[in-house]
């Protein structure tokens, strides 16, 4: 998962800014830096916006300078969209696992699944979460 950022200078340093996450700016004092820092800010509103439940914007800006997010945290994204509003002690169940192994893996600080529980997590939503 990549959002794209814009860097402008301002007053000699160089800020960062997503078009798609609005409340991510930060800056650096060259534009490697400013995309260093862009990507912590990034990942870090990320990942609390998944362990909040907050609606996270699909990266739609294709200007700029492209950021990975964390894998973690883009596993833990792909897969609160793929559960909608389904309950996850229902998709736990379906994959085969207890409620609080299937809350884990939307939890982007905690989640590592094992590729058997990427597998079971395939089948139960019929898509691929990995693909090599």
């Amino acid at each position: 998962m990549t959002y794209n950022c814009e860097i402008r200078e301002e007053e000699g340093k160089f800020v960062a800014q997503f078009p798609d996450i609005t409340n991510v700016l930060t800056f650096g004092d060259s534009v490697e830096d400013a995309l260093v820092m862009a990507s912590d800010a990034l990942d870090g509103v990320l990942s609390v916006c998944v362990e909040k439940g907050y609606p996270i914007a699909e990266p739609k800006f294709t200007g700029g300078y492209p950021v990975e997010v964390s894998p973690k945290i883009a596993f833990a994204i792909e897969l609160r969209k793929a559960r909608a509003d389904r309950p996850q002690k229902e998709i736990a169940q379906a994959a085969g696992m207890t409620y609080q192994q299937y809350q884990r893996l939307e939890n982007p600080r905690k989640t590592n699944p094992t590729l058997e529980t990427l597998w079971r997590l395939q089948k139960v939503f019929k898509r691929p979460f990995l693909v090599l």
